[in-house]
């Protein structure tokens, strides 16, 4: 089968993040199918931005073919990200026969966040003779409304409600990261019958090789946590405003009479702040290390006796969530603290660890201690659960498979 994923975002192992484009579609690669990626030149989250030559660019990674379209670059969320987003489209308006070219009686995937490559993916699913498929990761444009406060007659929020109607009424399927969101999308012009929940995954083939030793800097952490007899806590991820890492930071005073040293690991708008507060509280129980390359999240994971995963309070979260995060913790085998409030839960589905109120420090505390007071023998089981439980329902090649269905391939 030909399939055009349309993701503005996506990335690679060579770019950075997104990773699930093409994961998903590197996995239908070696099932023998033909797979193109249309994304924009430019996207925050990369961390290498593509080589770009005039209006369009293709490379080919692991046997998937990429088309870059050239577009604005941007910072932050105001008017140039917009004129980010429609230039992409405009792209795949103009350049519409090319891609129409790579998914002839396939399947085409618009799978960009935001909802307006819904109109130019049906017009070349149309002209290709192929399925449209509508991908959801997160609501939009409900998700500007309830966290950005943007009111809904806004005429960005305005066309993005347009964009999100039409492709609930016109995708043939509509796949979606969210398991609960099956409601609200019917409410916006969904059919019965179209929703099918496919949440992140993870590639368990880089947990079994190419793993990268963890730099002298974080190894002396775990050495100087151990060497005091103390039970390491580590979160690794984003420090933003969403990951109310300040929760954790409380949480941490709270335990400064325990053997306990928690290392918070990443980067964010959030740690100059934490990082300040932390000295402030003279709390010598937490060390704040840069990200780790992600070849080493592997092992950096596997070192920590407990994970712990920390979100705000949102309403959005009504939906459901799907964290590539948890996927990672639940690989690492490791007992899990989850301070979230969601309409659904890996962790207490698995068995692989406790979860607790969102920006609750005392719960986290608690949750800790709980898992500390276990026997070894107990925490690895209920590592174990979590490890299995990823690996049978939320591995690349599972999920691709179930994609493949979803686009009616043989």
């Amino acid at each position: 089968m030909q399939i055009l994923l349309i993701n503005h975002y996506a990335g690679s192992l060579r770019h950075g993040m997104e990773y699930r484009p093409f994961y998903l579609s590197r996995e239908w690669v070696r099932l023998g199918h033909n797979v193109t990626i249309a994304a924009a030149s430019c996207s925050h989250l990369r961390t290498v931005a593509p080589a770009i030559k005039g209006d369009v660019t293709e490379e080919e990674i692991e046997g998937v073919r990429y088309l870059w379209f050239r577009t604005p670059g941007y910072r932050g969320n105001g008017l140039k990200r917009a004129a980010n987003m429609f230039a992409f489209t405009g792209q795949l308006i103009r350049h519409r026969s090319l891609l129409a070219s790579g998914c002839r009686e396939g399947a085409v995937i618009a799978s960009s966040t935001y909802p307006l490559d819904a109109f130019p993916g049906r017009r070349i699913a149309r002209s290709a003779k192929a399925r449209f498929i509508f991908e959801v990761h997160d609501l939009w444009p409900l998700s500007p409304i309830e966290l950005g406060g943007m009111s809904p007659a806004h005429p960005f929020i305005a066309l993005m409600q347009r964009a999100e109607n039409f492709a609930y009424r016109h995708a043939d399927t509509v796949v979606s990261l969210l398991p609960k969101a099956e409601a609200h999308m019917r409410r916006h012009g969904m059919a019965a019958g179209k929703f099918v929940h496919i949440p992140n995954g993870v590639d368990s083939s880089e947990w079994l090789t190419g793993c990268s030793e963890l730099p002298a800097e974080y190894q002396c952490a775990f050495d100087a946590a151990r060497r005091k007899g103390h039970t390491t806590v580590v979160y690794a991820g984003a420090h933003g405003v969403a990951n109310a890492m300040g929760t954790i930071l409380r949480a941490a005073e709270l335990l400064r009479e325990r053997p306990v040293t928690i290392i918070l690991v990443g980067q964010g708008p959030e740690k100059p702040a934490l990082e300040r507060q932390a000295a402030e509280s003279l709390l010598t129980n937490l060390v704040f290390l840069p990200a780790v390359k992600k070849t080493a999240i592997p092992t950096l994971l596997r070192a920590a006796d407990l994970l712990v995963v920390s979100m705000q309070r949102c309403s959005l979260y009504r939906f459901g969530i799907s964290l590539n995060k948890l996927n990672d913790y639940m690989m690492a085998g490791r007992p899990i603290i989850q301070a979230a409030d969601a309409a659904n839960d890996m962790v207490a589905e698995s068995g692989c660890g406790v979860t607790v109120p969102p920006e609750d420090p005392r719960a986290i505390a608690d949750a800790v201690i709980r898992l500390m007071e276990l026997s070894d023998a107990e925490r690895t089981e209920m590592g174990a659960r979590g490890h299995s439980y990823v690996l049978g329902r939320h591995d690349y090649r599972v999920l691709a498979k179930q994609f493949l269905e979803v686009l009616g391939a043989d």
